[in-house]
């Protein structure tokens, strides 16, 4: 056999293998590019609806015209909620609640996950698995007890903690503070102890390891958390649905339900319009902060 021959012999099969991987790469890109437009659709479409809704009078709505295009445009709707003194009221609301539940909840959060994942004491992972298990109950279960809780407390003290915009600071937090925790924990566990054990021998305490060592190095986890928090304390429903009835102490999310559906008459022009702003503030912090809150909650995964 000629070494022309031979070269051809062994050649032959290595193209043949390469031209079957790339064959394969390209069918696994047109199943990848397929599932990605499918999932692209599903999950605009209700937000595309909502928005074509949103610049239509009540009469176009209300016609027989083909919902997926708008005949005449307007802007009627975001005028009128933009200036209107109700709306501006439950965005309030949900502004304060929101950035006060972010600040309880970290301020909570990182101490206790810090201690769980570095100062080890007795029963300090079954607590870790506890905290967790805590965020898994459901809060249409919870908000009875909490219901019955805050009943018993205006008897016995003559406080009333019912209608009252602040008492969400107090409930919020049971939903915000054990997920953050758990995040936070998966991200100090991924920290290198070589860095706090050479803080110890240079004389640090463990506050100081905290505040200088830890959370520079554990940025995109506080951000994970801090997302997940404002996300939960802005878009929840249950609990200001129950705690929550007159309209100067409503939140967004119940505001919206409640002034724009009376009776068996909907606004949906206004429904839409006002579901939409208040989906903005979330979608701005996701845009900017995406990568850093992919990071965090990807963290804990692999153990430095």
């Amino acid at each position: 056999m000629t070494a022309a021959e031979a070269t051809i012999d062994h050649g032959a099969p290595t193209r043949a293998r390469y031209g079957s991987m790339s064959r394969d790469r390209r069918w696994a890109l047109r199943w990848s590019y397929f599932f990605l437009v499918l999932f692209a659709i599903f999950f605009l479409t209700p937000p595309l609806y909502m928005f074509i809704t949103s610049l239509k009078t009540s009469h176009e709505i209300s016609a027989a015209t083909n919902p997926w295009w708008v005949f005449h445009p307007t802007l009627s709707n975001y005028i009128e909620l933009l200036t209107s003194s109700t709306y501006i009221t439950f965005f309030r609301n949900s502004a304060i609640v929101s950035i006060f539940v972010v600040c309880i909840t970290m301020l909570i959060s990182v101490p206790a996950a810090f201690a769980l994942a570095r100062m080890r004491f007795w029963g300090s992972a079954m607590l870790a698995t506890g905290v967790f298990l805590t965020y898994l109950v459901p809060d249409s279960l919870l908000f009875i007890p909490l219901f019955k809780m805050f009943a018993v407390f205006n008897e016995w003290t003559g406080i009333q903690l019912i209608n009252k915009w602040w008492v969400l600071l107090i409930v919020y937090p049971t939903l915000t503070v054990p997920f953050a925790t758990w995040i936070m924990i998966g991200y100090f566990a991924s920290i290198p102890k070589e860095l706090d054990e050479a803080a110890l021998m240079d004389g640090a305490n463990y506050r100081q390891i905290l505040m200088k060592i830890f959370i520079p190095v554990a940025l995109p986890g506080l951000i994970a958390a801090t997302i997940f928090a404002f996300t939960v304390s802005w878009a929840q429903f249950l609990y200001p649905l129950a705690f929550l009835t007159s309209p100067d102490q409503l939140v967004l999310p119940v505001g919206i339900i409640t002034t724009l559906i009376k009776g068996d008459v909907y606004n949906w022009g206004q429904i839409m319009t006002g579901a939409l702003l208040g989906a903005a503030p979330p979608l701005i912090i996701y845009a900017f902060l995406m990568d850093y809150y992919i990071a965090g909650l990807t963290a804990g995964a692999t153990k430095g």
